[in-house]
């Protein structure tokens, strides 16, 4: 009889956060931290810096890249850049991105001290995360995060809508508020600090739900509700048992599909100040797109999310332990990188870009999408493969954000070289490979213009804990959502897109 034995776990205590987590040895610290708040904005190649963590205990190996990068950012000697290193033993680390100021676009978020403390909530469809930020030092104090419990009534938000009209809106309402409630307290009772306000954002889904709002104009055509404003709701209310004076702010939608995580996105890449043109791509659950500047700003929805997060591919799953996140071609052969250090369960949307690049690159599929030598599907791990129909899911939803970015532009009368910046947002960005992004013609642009920016919701979040409320009416008042499906040219545009090339 053979006999399996599971390696020894390590321990990877996360200062201040008093979290513990216990993973198998050699498990790469970029599949543990990203979880906790920590950004990669350079995809973990080790260029940006922005990724380091001072190791408190424990031992954590240096390569030589990694020190000559350390010192070139004159970086003390017992701080490590966690893109380069694996947890092989019991650690203590102290992670960086929760002592520096609030940080959107690489640069210092300015804003007019403030007595107290705020909690920053971006609500997710999948996940919710929500800061505790002194609001004098814009230093985040604590960050929990959690799964969304509604996901037991379906992953995606047609499926939440649905049971929303099947009667189950209050059990879904309760469900969400008695969670945000309890991260609350949890974090409030580690940090006994005084409370001033709450800022809520999320996709218009989360927010009719949240607040208890009818979701039936969000089911049929013209999907336009009238409910789409902030909303107040007081402690009592939520049944949150905090200070009764605390303000709660839910912020508004711009549209059906496109939600105040969005305007919180526009806000973390001050595109409503900016004369210069940019674009910010959401790749989560609908595939936001905005395009703008200081004078105008439009956006729109696209039916992407689901390959991306994995939810119409045969064994898609989102970016967590078991997923293949990163593929590279090594010679001949895949080289695949499974989050967790563990055996591959299936993929997620940053390794079906790179497995559709590297298959462009071998000419093993057609310019329709077509496997060329007539096969079904293709072998990537020993359980893992990529099928026909894969193919044809990943088509759909890069061809989506294609034509979505396209019609923005023609509407703006503009083309990507009047474009200065191209934002992408998204929980995965930090795993993307821009090369494969351009490669598959997901985006078409230079790669220089492309910035990855992370949870841009909740960003923009902390940054309305701070800002006036005019100032967030503005991007309100600038923006403008609209229909790509009405678009003229949306079936000529998209059909074109579908190729590759």
């Amino acid at each position: 009889m053979v006999r399996f034995f599971m390696p020894d776990k390590v321990k990877i205590t996360l200062q201040p956060l008093d979290k513990i987590v216990e993973v198998n040895p050699g498990t790469p610290l970029i599949d543990v931290l990203h979880e906790y708040g920590v950004e990669f904005p350079c995809g973990g190649k080790g260029s940006c810096g922005a990724c380091k963590v001072k190791l408190v205990d424990g031992n954590l190996e240096t390569s030589s890249q990694e020190a000559e990068k350390l010192q070139k950012l004159n970086y003390p000697k017992n701080w490590r850049l966690a893109c380069y290193c694996n947890a092989d033993s019991d650690i203590t680390l102290e992670v960086s991105q929760f002592e520096h100021i609030i940080l959107a676009d690489n640069s210092e978020f300015h804003f007019k001290p403030q007595k107290g403390a705020g909690i920053a909530v971006d609500l997710g469809t999948t996940t919710i995360v929500a800061q505790l930020v002194d609001l004098q030092s814009g230093q985040i104090i604590d960050s929990v995060s959690d799964v969304n419990p509604q996901a037991k009534f379906g992953a995606d938000l047609i499926s939440r809508i649905e049971s929303c009209l099947a009667g189950k809106l209050d059990e879904l309402q309760k469900l969400i508020r008695e969670k945000i409630g309890e991260m609350v307290i949890q974090m409030l009772q580690k940090h006994p600090v005084e409370l001033t306000n709450i800022e809520l954002v999320g996709n218009t889904v989360m927010q009719h739900i949240f607040c208890g709002l009818d979701v039936q104009p969000l089911s049929m055509y013209p999907f336009e509700s009238p409910n789409l404003g902030s909303k107040t709701p007081t402690p009592e209310e939520l049944g949150w048992e905090i200070q009764p004076e605390v303000s709660i702010k839910f912020h508004a939608s711009i549209g059906s599909f496109v939600g105040s995580d969005i305007l919180a996105g526009i806000a973390a890449t001050k595109m409503a100040r900016n004369e210069a043109y940019s674009i910010l791509i959401d790749l989560g659950t609908n595939g936001e797109i905005v395009v703008g500047n200081r004078e105008k700003i439009i956006c729109a929805s696209t039916a992407a999310g689901p390959a991306f997060e994995g939810a119409k591919i045969s064994q898609g799953m989102r970016a967590t332990t078991g997923a293949v996140s990163s593929i590279e071609l090594r010679g001949k052969d895949l080289n695949c990188h499974v989050i967790g250090n563990v055996k591959s369960r299936g993929i997620c949307g940053s390794a079906l870009i790179d497995i559709m690049a590297i298959l462009l690159e071998q000419q093993k599929i057609g310019m329709f999408g077509e496997i060329e030598n007539g096969d079904q599907e293709i072998k990537i791990t020993s359980n893992v493969n990529l099928t026909q129909q894969d193919i044809r899911e990943f088509q759909l939803a890069k061809a989506a954000i294609a034509t979505g970015v396209q019609l923005l532009l023609n509407r703006l009368q503009i083309t990507m070289d009047d474009v200065e910046k191209i934002y992408i947002a998204g929980g995965f960005g930090n795993f993307l490979n821009l090369k494969n992004v351009i490669r598959t013609g997901l985006i078409e642009a230079p790669e220089e213009k492309i910035h990855k920016l992370g949870n841009t919701a909740l960003i923009g979040a902390k940054m309305f804990l701070f800002e006036k409320e005019t100032e967030i009416q503005n991007i309100l008042d600038l923006t403008t959502h609209i229909n790509l499906e009405g678009d003229p040219a949306f079936q000529d545009i998209y059909i074109e897109k579908m190729m590759m090339f």
